[in-house]
């Protein structure tokens, strides 16, 4: 399938850019570096009409489960609102509304929000649905650019899961994960082995739950 060239994904994991890719976007892969997203995203904004931050987060909202899939043209940081243009925002909420998406704003946050304490003090303060590293890069520039932008998650880590310590290491720069990292992480804390196994489980079906939403959100982008 022919890439719109107008139209940009923003992900970290190269497992999402595949996904990503399938339905016919152009994907630039950050792998969780915020200062290599950003410099990624600047090289290329400049051509197209619209950003998109694509892939899995972490759920903010208790009743929201893995694979759950959220749509949102709003995006908040720690000091800063981003939002798409009013029209914009009720055709992407019809659209959310269209796949079967919840819509709702996202948190966008500069390391990783890993424990149930931490993510219920995210959605006490925001009440941002989810949370993710790279919406606010994509936000913040599409802004800049005076293009739309587009959010499109699915849940992977729920609310009420505290990532075990081998989940946090580092991605390797073409955002696959750091394998030998991992098994290392493991091996220092064997009892994390189970929590590790419920993850993957909950993560694949986060990437699953987008196979659909993404090849409708080309269709959607290339009428917009």
């Amino acid at each position: 399938m022919q890439p719109l060239s107008t139209v940009l994904c923003t992900s970290g994991l190269k497992v999402e850019a595949k996904i990503a890719q399938a339905a016919g976007f152009s994907v630039v892969i950050g792998a969780g570096d915020r200062d290599r997203t950003a410099a990624l995203v600047a090289k290329v904004a400049a051509q197209t009409e619209c950003l998109i931050s694509f892939g899995i987060a972490g759920g903010l909202a208790s009743e929201l489960r893995a694979g759950t899939v959220i749509v949102s043209g709003e995006v908040v940081s720690e000091g800063h609102h981003w939002a798409v243009e009013s029209h914009y925002m009720q055709r992407l909420s019809n659209f959310a509304r269209s796949i079967g998406a919840i819509w709702g704003p996202v948190l966008a946050t500069t390391s990783i929000v890993a424990t149930r304490t931490e993510k219920k003090r995210a959605w006490a303060t925001t009440r941002a649905l989810a949370v993710d590293l790279e919406s606010d890069i994509v936000a913040r520039t599409a802004t800049a650019l005076g293009i739309p932008f587009i959010v499109l998650r699915s849940i992977a880590d729920t609310a009420r899961r505290d990532l075990p310590p081998a989940a946090l290491v580092p991605l390797c720069l073409d955002g696959n994960p750091d394998l030998l990292g991992v098994l290392a992480a493991v091996l220092r804390r064997p009892l994390q082995i189970t929590g590790m196994i419920g993850l993957a489980r909950e993560t694949r079906m986060a990437l699953s739950a987008l196979v659909g939403p993404a090849q409708a959100l080309r269709s959607f982008v290339a009428t917009a």
